[in-house]
C-alpha cells in the first residue's frame, strides 16, 4: 500500500529517528546493548547541569560524539529521500537525529527536532562556528564565552523553528512515513498523531514495534530504510 499512497499522495512528509543513523553504523541512545545512555548517564554528562557544573566531562563527551559524526556517512536511504524531495515526492523531513545526514545527502527542508552536531556555538554571544572547534579542542568563542554543540541538552525545550516547522508540516501532510523512530520521545512522537487527526495516511518502517503502532495504517517491521525505500524507487 505504501507505493500507491506515495504515488497518489499530495504532501508527504518523512519523519526519521535513530533507525535512520544506524544504517550509516552510528550508535543510538537507547537500544538494549550498544545504547549510549547503557553506558552514560544523560543528566550528568549531556544536560545543562553537566555543561554548567561538569564542564571538562560534557566536553569530552561531545568531542567523541563529534567524531563519531565524522567516520560515518549518509547511506542510501538518506539519498533516495534527497532525491524525492528534489522530484517534489516528499515535501520535508522532520528528524529527531543531530548527525546532519539529511543535509549532507541533499535534502534541505528539514526540521532539525533535537539540533545538530555538525555545528557549535557560543553560549555568551551565539556566534556560530563549525563543529571542527571541538576536535581540535576549542572549547571558547572569540568573545572568550564557552563553545557547546547546537544540540538540545536534557532540561531544554526543543527549538521553537523548528518545532513550529514540524508542526505546520504535520498538519498539511497527506501522508506521513515514519522511518526508524521508536517512537517513545515527547513531544517529537506526537507530530504521527497530528498528522493523522488532521487526515494522513500514517505509515511506520522500523525494526521492532513502537508504542503508536496501532494508530498507523501500515506498520513494517524487520527491515532496512535503505532497501525499504530503495524498493519504492
Amino acid at each position: 500500500m505504501l507505493s500507491k499512497w506515495l504515488h497518489e499522495s499530495n504532501y508527504t512528509v518523512v519523519f526519521t529517528g535513530a533507525g535512520m543513523s544506524t544504517e550509516s553504523g552510528l550508535p543510538d541512545f537507547r537500544s538494549t546493548n550498544q545504547g549510549l545512555w547503557n553506558q552514560q548517564d544523560p543528566s550528568k554528562i549531556a544536560s545543562t547541569d553537566a555543561l554548567n557544573n561538569n564542564v571538562e566531562a560534557f566536553m569530552d563527551f561531545y568531542r567523541e560524539r563529534v567524531l563519531g559524526v565524522k567516520q560515518y556517512t549518509p547511506h542510501k536511504g538518506h539519498y533516495i529521500l534527497a532525491d524525492w524531495e528534489k522530484e517534489g515526492i516528499i515535501k520535508s523531513i522532520i528528524t529527531q537525529n543531530v548527525d546532519g545526514f539529511h543535509q549532507e545527502a541533499g535534502s534541505r527542508r528539514v526540521a532539525e527536532l533535537h539540533g545538530t552536531l555538525q555545528q557549535v556555538h557560543c553560549q555568551q554571544c551565539g556566534k556560530v562556528y563549525k563543529s571542527e572547534a571541538f576536535l581540535n579542542k576549542d572549547y571558547h568563542c572569540t568573545c572568550g564565552g564557552v563553545l557547546r554543540p547546537s544540540v538540545v541538552l536534557f532540561g531544554e525545550a526543543l527549538p521553537q523553528e523548528a518545532f513550529q516547522f514540524a508542526l505546520n508540516e504535520a498538519e498539511k501532510a497527506d501522508l506521513f512515513i515514519v522511518l526508524g523512530s521508536s517512537l517513545s520521545v515527547t513531544p517529537a512522537n506526537q507530530f504521527p498523531l497530528i498528522a493523522k487527526d488532521h487526515g494522513a495516511k500514517l505509515v511506520i518502517v522500523n525494526r521492532d514495534k513502537t508504542e503508536l503502532d496501532h494508530f498507523a495504517d501500515e506498520v513494517i517491521h524487520h527491515k532496512a530504510i535503505g532497501d525499504v525505500l530503495e524498493s519504492l524507487t
